[in-house]
C-alpha cells in the first residue's frame, strides 16, 4: 500500500493536481513544471512505485525457491535500504543545517519534509525490510515442493 500511495500523489502531480506538490519539490518546479520534472519526477517515479508495488506484493505473496527467493529478498533489501538512506540522511541534513538550505528550501517545504515526507520514506524503508526478512525466512509452501515426502 505503501508504494501505491505514493504512485497515486505522483500520477496526480503529473496530471497537473497541485496539492502538496510545492512543498514536496519546491516552488519553482511546482510552478514551472519543466518537461525533464513531469516525465522522470513524476511519471517516473509513480512507475517506480508501481514496479515497488509489484515487488512488495511478489515478496509477501509468492513462495519462490532457489534464486528468484534470493533476487526477491535482496531487491526488497536495496529498496529498504535505498528508501532508508533517503528519509535519514536527508532528516540529518535538515535537522543540522549542515548544507545551509535556508536560502533554497522554503519553511513551508522544510516543515512538511521534516513531519511528512522523510518519515514516509522511513516507513517505506522498514516496510520493504519487513517485508523482506519475512521473505527471507519463509518456510517453503508444501504445494510447491516436488520430490517424495
Amino acid at each position: 500500500m505503501w508504494a501505491l500511495i505514493f504512485a497515486a500523489s505522483h500520477f496526480y502531480w503529473a496530471v497537473g493536481g497541485d496539492v502538496g506538490l510545492s512543498v514536496s519539490a519546491g516552488r519553482q518546479l511546482a510552478t514551472a513544471r519543466p518537461l525533464w520534472f513531469v516525465l522522470l519526477g513524476l511519471w517516473g517515479v509513480g512507475t517506480l512505485c508501481l514496479v515497488g508495488a509489484l515487488l512488495a506484493w511478489l515478496l509477501a505473496q509468492s513462495h519462490p525457491q532457489g534464486a528468484a527467493r534470493r533476487i526477491l529478498t535482496c531487491l526488497g533489501w536495496g529498496v529498504s535500504f535505498i528508501l532508508l538512506t533517503r528519509g535519514i540522511t536527508i532528516e540529518f541534513l535538515l535537522l543540522t543545517d549542515v548544507t545551509h538550505l535556508d536560502s533554497s528550501v522554503s519553511a513551508g517545504q522544510r516543515f512538511w519534509t521534516l513531519v511528512l515526507w522523510n518519515p514516509w520514506f522511513i516507513a517505506g524503508g522498514l516496510a520493504f525490510g519487513m517485508s523482506a526478512l519475512k521473505a527471507g525466512r519463509r518456510a517453503p509452501s508444501p504445494l510447491l515442493q516436488t520430490g517424495p515426502r
